[in-house]
């Protein structure tokens, strides 16, 4: 959580935990990776559920995500889809991307140039929060193994 606005943030970090990337999301988005993550299911579909149940009925599976791009401080992403006969890819918010991504299994991806142009000019994350709580957050998870990610 962003303790200055209170919004879940993702973090992506590079296996080899070279490079890490902060997401802000919105509350509905992390509850949806959250129950992914947890293997939660509902009584009733929600969303990304629906959406999954709904292309395994077509017989249409997902193979990768992949963050695309950053442009304007906002992240892009793209799903790509496999049928038997064709394959497609469709334009898609990088926290809905990721949600259907660990539905189905499907690798995910982060452009190297998302990469680069996430990186402020001295490689080092920018901190918005000055206050001695808010450093002790930024230290906080710039240490955090990958490991720890999704659980309570």
């Amino acid at each position: 959580m962003d303790p200055a606005s209170n919004t879940p943030i993702i973090i992506l970090k590079s296996i080899d935990e070279e490079h890490a990337i902060p997401i802000w999301i919105g509350l509905l988005e992390a509850t949806s990776i959250a129950s992914a993550l947890k293997n939660v299911s509902y009584d009733r579909p929600m969303t990304h559920d629906l959406f999954k149940n709904f292309l395994d009925t077509l017989q249409i599976e997902v193979s990768k995500v992949e963050i695309c791009d950053i442009r304007d401080n906002t992240y892009f992403a793209e799903i790509f889809f496999q049928t038997r006969e064709d394959a497609f890819s469709m334009d898609a918010r990088p926290s809905d991307a990721i949600a259907i991504a660990l539905r189905f299994g499907a690798p995910l991806y982060v452009d190297d140039k998302v990469i680069q142009k996430s990186k402020s000019e001295d490689g080092e994350a920018e901190v918005f929060d000055e206050s001695e709580e808010g450093k002790k957050w930024a230290e906080y998870l710039e240490k955090l193994p990958p490991d720890d990610f999704g659980k309570v």
